[in-house]
Formats: structure tokens, C-alpha cells, sequence
């Protein structure tokens, strides 16, 4: 589905448009570029490391690919009802917060979502350092680790464009490489004896692995509407379709690879070392070709993480004082984001499977009770009908606080809490009940959802719709009017 337009604005090819409003002559592309970006997101070596998470604490084979296959699906169904977000409303992600938290609230979870930016940014420079550095075999870690922070920084500031173009072209050359691994790991791997046995059951690994995946894919959402709000609104139903498929699938197929690496090689699992020894087994040097790839779709990750972690930052900066989304601002906002990965990336590549573990699990307990706000307002209480407009006005029908929405987040993150199981940083009574088994999730989730909706029902959404049907004839105007360089 393609619209015509006058393209996306630009200033020498760099992406001049961050948190405003694109307007309708602007949206352009085809919504089946959202499949491969999603596919792409999740087909690289920090997904292969979610999925080693059951066989790593005593589970076996069998039910951890289960539990990898529902936490996928029920995570990315989430993410996908988000993305849908993007083309209806024109706008990034976070900062269609601000109907539900206002314009100062929202900065509660746009805290949360920089700190996830960041995170996995630390995470994913680490992981392409070292694949890099094993895959080349010229220079260190730490010499990679700037070289990936680099290019992520180039692909980020030309901005949406780019990254559909790189996600797409690169898909191609992963889905071969992905292919010959799993070709390699089910011909020349070993299992261990009961992998595969489904009498063997053990609730505390199957949780612990299904709600990490789920996590993984809800953690997601954060970002989708950022890469499908330059499409024209007619393509919202499909741009679900497309960022669920191409998301679970890209998932459900590395995490399943991890999974089984993970089991054969038992207490020697090291995640770049396993890889390449897996790779290797199918021919000389294969080992080396798939570290390269794999490193560069964490670059392609990376990036995305740094055009996030810039839209969120300008977010938060414009609640606390009203500015122009400039392109000077992308460029400053990007190299901050750029600037904490790449330091902080030295710190965290000791003991990475336990820290990445830990986060990931912090990441879904934060973005639970967001997700099920953001989606019941969504598609229950404002039905996808907003005051563009209003968004960005400090007193506008909004609001500063959005009451509903906050009360309803600490609640559902609130009554979470005795469930939570997050490794060695904290073990809730309940879950300690049940031997470290997690099901905050789902506490969380329709805690949070049904608590928003009982407390927005008096919103008058009738209002807030004549307000944007008499904006909505000045704003596209006003949009191309925002825009400077």
C-alpha cells in the first residue's frame, strides 16, 4: 500500500521530524516494509540469548520451546496492537502517553522507556563488539564496541527511511544465515537425554521462560508507531498484521535456535563462542560468516534503540519546557543516547547472561501496566480518536496529570510486585511461595486495564472529538510550519 507524497521532510537527508505531527502529503512507503524491520529486530543474538533462559534453570527442551512459542505470541500481540497506533495518529510512541498520564505525567514512563533505550543498547554494543572481534579476528572488543556505536549513529540521525531500507536488505542475508544454522544445529548438535521428554514438567523454568519472552516482545512497544506513523491511515489494520508475523516469527526461530544450542552444550554454553562452534560444525569458517551477519543486525538494532531513546529524550525535555522539535535537537539527543551505550557498554559485558536475564525481566514489570493503559484507551475509551493538536499544548484538554492513567500504572505495577522474580535483585513473597515461579504478568496486565477503564469512563470523549475535528483542518498546516532545521 503506497500514498503519493511530497516525501518524507528532510534536511541533507537527514530526518528532520521527531515527536511532531506527520502530515497526511508526507506519509509515504509500503506497509509490507514492517515485516522485515520486525523480523530483523528480533532476529539477532540478543533475542537467541532470551530463549536460554528455561533450559539455564533446570527445564528441558521440550517445554521451553512451549513456553517460547506462547510468550512470543502473547508478548507480540501487544507490540502489534500498538504499531496500528502509528499510522492512525501520525505520531512516535511515547508520546501518545500524554492522553492518558497529561503532558507532565507521561514523563513517569518515558523514564522507564530511556532507561530500556539505553539498556539494551549497553547489551547489544557488547554483543556486536565481541561478534565482530570473533568473527574478524583484528582488534579488540572495546575497538569494535565504538565502530558499531558509529554506524548505529549514522543509520539513526538519516533516520526512518534508512532504517526500513537497511532492515529490509539485511533481512535477505540473516534469514540465509539463520537457515544454514539451524540446518547446522539440528544435523551436528547432541541433545542431552529427556530434552525432548514432555513428562518432564517443571513449572518454575517454564514461567521463568515464558514471561521473559512475553517480556521481550511487550518491551517492543515502546518503539513500533515510531516506524509506521510516516504510513497513510488506510494502512492500520495491516500494519498489525505485518509487525506481528514478521515479529513473532523472527522471535519464536532465534529463540528456539538458543534454546536448543543452550541444551546441548549444557554448562559450556558461552553465547558468541556457542554460535560460532554450532556454525562451524556445518563447514570451516561458517562460524566466523554468521557472527558478522548476526553482528549486523545488532547494529541495525542498536540504531533503532538510539532514534528511540532520542524521540523519549526530546519528549521528556518538551513536558518540562516547551521547545521546537529541531534537527539540531535529534542530532544532540542522538549523540547523548550514542554517548551512554558506548561507555557503559565496557561496564556491563562481564557476566552478561545473568545481567541481560535480570534487565529483561525489570523491563517487563515496568511496561506491563503501560502497555494495558495505552491499548484500553486506545481501543476502548477513545476509540483512536484524538486531539492531535491538544497533545502538544501544555494546558491543553489533556491535561498535566492525567490522573486515570497514573493511578491505574501504579496500581498494576503495585500489585505486581509480590509476584515479581527478577533473578538475584528481588523475589516477591508470592513467587517465593511457588519456587520463584513469575506470573506478574498476569496481575499486572488486566489489573491495570480494567482499573483505567473503570476510572475513564466519565472522560468526555464526545468533547475531546469536536475539539479535534476543528484542528484538524489547520494541522497539517501547522506541522510543515514545525518543522526547522
Amino acid at each position: 500500500m503506497t500514498t503519493s507524497t511530497t516525501g518524507q521532510a528532510q534536511s541533507g537527508g537527514l530526518e528532520v521530524r521527531s515527536i511532531d505531527y506527520v502530515p497526511l502529503d508526507e506519509r509515504h512507503g509500503k506497509v509490507s516494509s514492517i515485516g522485515p524491520l520486525w523480523f530483523m529486530s528480533n532476529a539477532q543474538i540478543a533475542t537467541l540469548a532470551v530463549g536460554l533462559i528455561g533450559v539455564t534453570t533446570g527445564g528441558n527442551l521440550a517445554w521451553s520451546l512451549i513456553a517460547i512459542a506462547v510468550g512470543v505470541l502473547v508478548g507480540t500481540l501487544f507490540m502489534a496492537a500498538h504499531s496500528s497506533q502509528g499510522p492512525q495518529l501520525g505520531l512516535p510512541q511515547m508520546i501518545q502517553s500524554r492522553p492518558q498520564f497529561g503532558y507532565v505525567g507521561a514523563l513517569l514512563v518515558w523514564l522507564f522507556a530511556y532507561l530500556q533505550y539505553a539498556g539494551f543498547n549497553i547489551f547489544n554494543t557488547v554483543l556486536a563488539g565481541q561478534a565482530i572481534a570473533g568473527s574478524v579476528h583484528v582488534g579488540s572488543d572495546n575497538l569494535w564496541f565504538w565502530v558499531v556505536t558509529v554506524v548505529a549513529v549514522v543509520v539513526a540521525l538519516f533516520g526512518y527511511d534508512l532504517i526500513h531500507r537497511f532492515e529490509r536488505y539485511l533481512t535477505y542475508l540473516t534469514i540465509a544465515m539463520l537457515a544454514l544454522l539451524t540446518i547446522a544445529a539440528l544435523t551436528r548438535l547432541d541433545l542431552p537425554a529427556g530434552a525432548l521428554n514432555l513428562g518432564d514438567f517443571q513449572p518454575v523454568p517454564f514461567l521463568a521462560q515464558l514471561g521473559v519472552a512475553a517480556g521481550y516482545q511487550i518491551s517492543w512497544a515502546i518503539y513500533v508507531s515510531d516506524y509506521s506513523r510516516y504510513l497513510p491511515p488506510s494502512a492500520a489494520r495491516r500494519t498489525f498484521s505485518y509487525t506481528f508475523w514478521g515479529s513473532a516469527l523472527g522471535g519464536i526461530w532465534v529463540m528456539f535456535l538458543g534454546a536448543f544450542i543452550a541444551s546441548s552444550a549444557g554448562k559450556d554454553f558461552d553465547t558468541i563462542g556457542s554460535i560460532q562452534a554450532t556454525a562451524d560444525k556445518l563447514f570451516g569458517g561458517f562460524g566466523s560468516i554468521a557472527l558478522f551477519i548476526a553482528a549486523l543486525g545488532l547494529v541495525s538494532v542498536t540504531a533503532l534503540n538510539m532514534y528511540g531513546g532520542s524521540l523519549t529524550l526530546i519528549s521528556s525535555i518538551d513536558s518540562l519546557k516547551k521547545i521546537k522539535p529541531t534537527l539540531k535537537l535529534r542530532i544532540v539527543t542522538i549523540a547523548i543516547t550514542a554517548a551512554i551505550s558506548v561507555v557503559l557498554a565496557n561496564i556491563a559485558s562481564e557476566d552478561f547472561l545473568a545481567n541481560f536475564n535480570d534487565f529483561l525481566l525489570l523491563v517487563l514489570y515496568f511496561f506491563i501496566p503501560w502497555t494495558a493503559v495505552n491499548l484500553m484507551d486506545y481501543f476502548v475509551v477513545r476509540k483512536g480518536h484524538y486531539a492531535i493538536a491538544e497533545i502538544f499544548k501544555p494546558n491543553g484538554i489533556y491535561g498535566r496529570w492525567g490522573w486515570p492513567g497514573i493511578i491505574s500504572y501504579l496500581v498494576g505495577f503495585a500489585v505486581m510486585i509480590p509476584f515479581f522474580s527478577a533473578g538475584k535483585l528481588f523475589v516477591g513473597p508470592v513467587a517465593e511461595a511457588m519456587s520463584g515461579a513469575d506470573i506478574s504478568l498476569f496481575i499486572g496486565l488486566p489489573v491495570a486495564a480494567v482499573l483505567y477503564w473503570l476510572l475513564a469512563r466519565k472522560t468526555n470523549v464526545a468533547a475531546e472529538n469536536e475539539v479535534a475535528e476543528s484542528g484538524e483542518a489547520g494541522l497539517d498546516i501547522a506541522a510543515q510550519e514545525h518543522v526547522m532545521p
